[in-house]
């Protein structure tokens, strides 16, 4: 009964719910960062690139055999033995804007995080009396 009660705290503990909240709210920061990389960052990219995509680019490492594939897809459907550079291309450009978005989203959350000092309160009415006094003793 004890392994269960310790299960509980652990389970309960502030650090481990946090951990947890984290996790789900990362997964769904990472669904819409990948959308927003597949559906509007990587389409213009293409529009500047010519149309450029890289997840189609390899290298068929058998070529003793002579078989040409028309695309990756085909390629691995038939077993051959593919060097898909292209897909880690386009891992790594997917990588480098993943990246920078979560800068952008960490730099506006610490921006909004960051307190501004507060004004310095009000002197008291014996603060007042004491800067009064020391000017007169200044002039003299």
């Amino acid at each position: 009964m004890s392994f269960i009660k310790e299960f509980k705290e652990f389970a309960m503990k502030g650090n481990v719910m946090d951990l947890a909240v984290g996790v789900i709210i990362g997964g769904a920061f990472g669904k819409i960062v990948t959308s927003l990389v597949d559906n509007i960052i990587m389409p213009l990219i293409g529009v500047v690139t010519g149309g450029a995509d890289f997840t189609d680019k390899f290298t068929y490492l058998d070529s003793s055999k002579g078989t040409n594939f028309p695309s990756l897809a085909a390629a691995k459907a038939a077993g051959a033995n593919v060097f898909a550079y292209g897909a880690f291309i386009q891992s790594v450009i997917d990588f480098l804007i993943i990246a920078f978005c979560i800068f952008l989203l960490v730099k506006f959350m610490n921006r909004l995080t960051n307190k501004q000092p507060a004004a310095p309160a009000e002197p008291t009415a014996q603060e007042k009396l004491l800067m009064e006094i020391r000017d007169e003793l200044k002039k003299r």
